[in-house]
């Protein structure tokens, strides 16, 4: 079977703290969050009160027709603002595709449609099933994300959704990385993208009290692995990434920001919501990615962390880490850049992606705000509160959704 390597040519962002890769990255290196009270729904129904709103007047931009943007749920505006950031960073001509069935798109999200799914459960209690929209079904599932990306783009290689929680983007990244590495296809663009910030969103997962209820300090409210995180802050955004051939990307002397090695992916088989108290599931995760990557624990110089802020994911995370990289944990830099954006659920493995790509390319490690009470559960290097000048070669991005599902990614600082 083909080995080939597969290079990084284009990125783009939307996160409450940026509106594309350029601003985004400037907020991380400088630890600015972009956490505040809800503008979108009507806060005071609700035990949280704030999130991660992507700030953009008109995220429908990239449609150009107001007509055809009527015709997509947020979420889907939000992959295709993303998606258009990324193929115009990687140059690509995509009109001119030598083979279009060697592009392919793998992009998820975790819920879809879910501002859609309100609205029209909502005319159809006032007004009767008749007056339904027939753009429900289209506007509302996960897929449509990649649909419309690869109509966009004329790909016609894989065409997918993957839907694994808060693991989603990740889990598309390493899916779209398998697809190039094994000579399917030599162009893949994928990632994840999320719009939960809805009456039913937010109600969902207080219900399950997952979420921070710091009404009086919503700038302060994601705190990852700190002895004081009381849950984590919802954030809608986008992360997608072109990936590509290496050969492929030299050949048209594309930018290269950097390279995925390793993938792996697995389950708890445990429980809906919480996380397997053994850390099985993680520690077997990790490894896969390392072997798949062909590295030794001892080279990674970077994690960026799942790191939710909630109770039994930050420690059962470290856990997870010192298992896996024994001696090495403690002197591994592990940060979650959450901590700025909130938790985009299925954009998360995107955005973190780029947020990992970055820090190697530029040698500054991102930091975990708000941390200022240590958790002797949570005994690792966190990059507290400020960025941090070193060079890593390696990094390693951990996902994990609702469901037991695990997924991490490995990076390498490209150097040709």
């Amino acid at each position: 079977m083909p080995n080939r390597r597969v290079v990084v040519t284009g990125m783009g962002v939307l996160a409450c703290n940026g509106n594309n890769t350029t601003q985004f990255w400037d907020a991380l290196k400088a630890g600015r969050h972009g956490i505040a009270k809800f503008t979108t729904i009507d806060s005071a129904k609700h035990k949280t009160r704030f999130g991660g709103e992507v700030r953009l007047d008109n995220v429908a931009l990239v449609i150009g027709d107001p007509k055809q943007a009527k015709r997509k749920d947020r979420f889907v505006l939000l992959a295709l603002h993303a998606a258009h950031e990324a193929m115009e960073q990687s140059g690509l001509d995509f009109k001119n595709w030598a083979n279009p069935f060697r592009v392919g798109c793998v992009v998820g999200s975790g819920i879809g449609g879910l501002k859609t799914i309100e609205e029209e459960c909502a005319t159809m209690a006032a007004r009767g099933p008749s007056r339904v929209s027939p753009m429900l079904v289209p506007k509302m599932i996960v897929d449509s994300a990649a649909g419309d990306i690869s109509i966009v783009y004329g790909a016609k290689g894989p065409n997918y959704s993957i839907t694994t929680a808060c693991a989603t983007g990740s889990h598309c990244l390493g899916a779209a990385f398998h697809h190039i590495r094994h000579g399917l296809c030599d162009v893949m663009i994928t990632g994840g993208a999320e719009a939960p910030i809805t009456d039913l969103g937010v109600a969902g997962f207080n219900a399950i009290t997952a979420l921070s209820t710091r009404n009086s300090s919503p700038e302060t409210a994601s705190r990852p692995f700190d002895k004081d995180r009381d849950g984590f802050v919802i954030g809608e955004g986008a992360g997608v990434l072109v990936l590509e051939e290496l050969e492929h990307a030299k050949k048209r002397g594309a930018v290269i920001f950097g390279e995925v090695v390793g993938f792996g992916c697995t389950g708890d088989a445990y429980h809906e919501t919480a996380p397997d108290p053994t850390g099985a599931g993680g520690v077997g995760c990790m490894q896969m990615a390392l072997a798949d990557a062909k590295l030794s624990p001892e080279q990674i110089g970077y994690i960026n962390a799942h790191g939710t802020s909630t109770k039994y994911n930050d420690a059962g995370e470290t856990m997870v880490i010192k298992t896996v990289f024994g001696a090495h944990a403690k002197k591994l830099p592990v940060s979650s850049t959450k901590s700025m954006t909130g938790h985009t659920l299925g954009a998360a493995g995107g955005i973190e992606a780029i947020a990992s790509l970055l820090a190697l390319r530029d040698g500054i490690l991102p930091p975990t705000i708000n941390y200022a009470t240590p958790d002797p559960d949570c005994d690792l290097d966190y990059v507290p509160n400020v960025a941090r000048k070193q060079q890593a070669e390696y990094a390693l991005s951990n996902n994990l959704g609702f469901g037991g599902h695990n997924a991490s990614v490995i990076f390498r600082r490209f150097t040709g």
